[in-house]
């Protein structure tokens, strides 16, 4: 059997296990309970156990789960939110749906928002920042929830990349006011879509609405849309092996034309366009799904922690790569590297090994095509989120990813360093 029999999973549902693929069957074929059931409870319940909290609220996607949080807080036309540079155009959406504004931070070494800079940001107008633990690395938050009281701000986390981190042996999710995951195809757990939103305390001074009552105006997706991500872990079961064949190519790039699975993002998202299925509720289909994945967590978790030590080992001598610094609270959802050849390394990987590394964030308000304009970012606004969306280059860490698998791909980081 080859090293790589079937194609590196980073961003093509990394997550997928046998027993996900016949859930999702299952489920497929059980119609009546597509939309309500008793899973939703379920997966409410553990982050009500994991958390501590029973301010708990499920969604069909991470950014419904962060628009949640926002209108709770009261957050309207005009407001200024503080989020930074090198994310997500998921992250931005939600204000610009709401009429807020984003306001852009650079980043510090970590490729988390840098504490140093906040302050000179504040306006009378901001009234949140939004702190995201970049690639399960997290960050430096007690020095930002420092600031935040100062200025009376709320503080969300961005726990989209963070499930189960932690920051001096404390979760993420726990520090801020408020916290939001995402259950999406390539997160730390998945259920190809889907997400939670957390209130670590029962704040009542904090909210603008009340949570349950605004939680209760929200609707249920519909079934159409709930079916194409049922599709979606049964298609690539069969995409990943034929994958390189070219076959599965072909059978991925029908499916996504034919629209029987969707892009994590639609086009009008790249210019903060606001979809009709966000916000909506995480239905009982995908609880199901998610369920089954929150009980892999701890391995999941310490399986990416193990590759991520063989990929420091291994490349520890490199002259030319930068590895991430060390953190024992990391989880590390994708194990980022910097290299000054990093976009040519991308394309001898692919091009030389069929091998597909990530390339979260290559566009600094990430995905390609994103109109920045629109999303109300500058170019040359965030020097270091600039500099690091230039040379980064994500190795994966997925639970099926063997650690004899990561090995190779560093020993090729070294062959290929020079090209």
């Amino acid at each position: 059997m080859k090293l790589f029999d079937r194609p590196l999973t980073i961003s093509l549902s990394p997550n997928l296990e046998k027993d996900d693929i016949l859930l999702a069957l299952s489920v497929l074929l059980n119609l009546r309970h597509w939309q309500h059931g008793n899973h939703i409870k379920q997966a409410e319940n553990w982050f009500k156990e994991y958390f501590k909290t029973k301010e708990v609220f499920s969604f069909n996607s991470g950014r419904s789960a962060l628009y949640f949080i926002l209108k709770a807080f009261g957050i309207e036309k005009d407001d200024e939110v503080i989020i930074q540079a090198f994310t997500c155009v998921a992250v931005p959406e939600p204000l610009i749906w709401l009429g807020a504004k984003p306001i852009y931070a650079d980043i510090d070494q970590s490729l988390n928002i840098d504490p140093g800079l906040l302050e000179k940001l504040i306006t009378p107008k901001t009234r949140v920042i939004i702190v995201q633990h970049t690639f399960g690395v997290p960050a430096n938050i007690n020095a930002i929830k420092k600031i935040t009281r100062k200025y009376n701000l709320r503080l969300i986390e961005d726990c989209c990349h963070a499930l189960g981190a932690e920051y001096e042996n404390k979760k993420t999710g726990t520090f801020g006011d408020a916290a939001f995951f995402s259950f999406g195809r390539d997160k730390v757990v998945s259920s190809v879509f889907g997400g939670m939103a957390i209130f670590p305390k029962k704040y009542k001074k904090i909210y603008s609405y009340a949570p349950r009552e605004l939680y209760g105006q929200i609707r249920m997706p519909v079934r159409k849309w709930i079916l194409k991500q049922l599709l979606h872990p049964l298609i690539f079961s069969l995409v990943l092996p034929l994958y390189n064949l070219g076959l599965g190519k072909l059978i991925l790039a029908l499916a996504l034309k034919m629209g029987i699975i969707v892009k994590p993002l639609e086009e009008a998202e790249l210019s903060g366009g606001h979809p009709a299925h966000f916000p909506a509720l995480l239905p009982n289909a995908l609880a199901v799904m998610i369920v089954n994945q929150l009980k892999k967590l701890e391995r999941f978790n310490r399986h990416r922690q193990t590759l991520a030590t063989v990929y420091a080992h291994k490349l520890k001598d490199s002259v030319k790569i930068k590895l991430p610094a060390a953190n024992s609270g990391a989880i590390y959802l994708r194990y980022n590297i910097f290299h000054p050849q990093a976009n040519n390394l991308l394309k001898l990987f692919k091009e030389k090994e069929k091998i597909i590394l990530g390339n979260w964030y290559k566009s600094i308000i990430d995905p390609e095509g994103v109109n920045k304009g629109k999303v109300g970012y500058t170019p040359h606004l965030c020097k270091n989120a600039e500099e690091a969306a230039e040379l980064s280059l994500n190795l994966p860490t997925c639970p099926t990813l063997k650690k004899e698998q990561a090995e190779k791909i560093a020993d090729l980081l070294l062959k290929y360093e020079n090209h």
